[in-house]
């Protein structure tokens, strides 16, 4: 009988230490490993705004404040960025006349949703007056990443741009893949168009390229501008950025670093169009007339920061879509799938090359 009890001793305990044991494991899955698809958000646990900020902490960009998960101007707390002023409980500027309200409108799974962005013609105009050229010494050679960076690192048109990464953050404050959708499809949907603009440069005239707050007050751009606004955004969002050039066509698209077996020749970036709604790395697009982008673009690196994940949406979408397209006849399930597609990332539009 003792021998008994005994092993019927043994068997609970061993029931208990199995009991304990998945319970630590449900504990540990709940706390660290579903946590860690947003786990920039989170360290040990302690909720954030989001652009990683600590609840009732100042952001790292002034003057925002992480109040219960919701980024907010407070001058007061947090202070004002270098290139504004402080005043009361606001940070202005002089260039800040002639404002105007903007809605910019994304899709997000299929949904059509909008933001409301304030703008200044007084800023932009100042923009317009800079100049396009860049001095060297020494024999340095021009690079186009230059002229890129000198539009993109305006610590002015920073802190204008500013309150428009931090409506896309607290649209998404949990899920940086989401506040990366919603970046892009508001670019992809700023209208196509040019400024009709020119600069001297050289022995003739050259376009003029607006700066990324320019696109957003006009609320149109070129291929070229409306990439860079994208780079712009994304970067602010945290995320590795490029740009790709295609010398053949002239024209320009965005990058964002992504898993190498889905980015652009294996250089860890993938291919967005910026001049109209896309799916995420699909680089088979058919422009106006026919162009299609057959050789490797140049690859112009803008930021390091984080990377998409594995095993995004898009990248099946984005290979469906082309094996769909290239079809001259569909059957009822296969234009059913184009449909979805279509709506889910609001296609339609034409893709324009400068």
């Amino acid at each position: 009988m003792l021998g008994n009890k005994r092993g019927e001793l043994g068997i609970k305990q061993f029931l208990i230490i199995l009991a304990s044991a998945i319970i630590l494991w449900i504990a540990v899955v709940l706390i660290f490993i579903l946590p860690g698809q947003n786990r920039s958000f989170y360290t040990s646990g302690v909720p954030t705004c989001g652009d990683g900020s600590f609840y009732n902490t100042c952001s790292l960009d002034k003057p925002y404040y992480c109040s219960r998960g919701i980024l907010v101007a407070n001058p007061l707390a947090c202070g004002c960025p270098d290139s504004l002023t402080k005043s009361g409980n606001s940070c202005t500027s002089k260039y800040q006349t002639n404002q105007s309200s903007m809605v910019f409108h994304y899709v997000l799974n299929g949904r059509n949703m909008s933001v409301n962005y304030t703008l200044y013609g007084g800023f932009a105009d100042y923009l317009s007056t800079l100049p396009d050229s860049i001095t060297y010494t020494d024999g340095q050679q021009p690079q186009k990443s230059d002229f890129v960076l000198m539009k993109l690192n305006n610590p002015i048109q920073q802190a204008f741009i500013e309150p428009l990464v931090k409506q896309i953050e607290n649209l998404a404050p949990t899920d940086k893949v989401t506040q990366a959708r919603i970046a892009i499809s508001l670019v992809q949907n700023i209208p196509w168009g040019s400024s009709g603009k020119t600069v001297n440069f050289g022995a003739g005239a050259v376009n003029y390229s607006r700066y990324p707050y320019e696109v957003l007050y006009d609320n149109q751009g070129l291929c070229g501008e409306k990439s860079e606004l994208l780079v712009f955004l994304l970067r602010d969002l945290g995320y590795g950025t490029a740009l790709f050039y295609y010398p053949q066509e002239n024209h320009e698209t965005a990058g964002i670093k992504c898993p190498v077996q889905e980015s652009v020749g294996g250089t860890g970036y993938c291919f967005i169009e910026a001049s109209g709604p896309a799916i995420l790395s699909d680089d088979s697009l058919v422009y106006v007339g026919g162009v299609t982008l057959s050789e490797s673009p140049e690859v112009v690196l803008i930021s390091d920061g984080i990377s998409l994940p594995d095993n995004l949406p898009e990248y099946n979408d984005a290979r469906t879509l082309e094996s769909l397209s290239g079809r001259s006849w569909l059957d009822p399930i296969s234009s059913a799938k184009l449909s979805q597609l279509e709506q889910k990332y609001g296609l339609g539009q034409a893709y324009k090359i400068d």
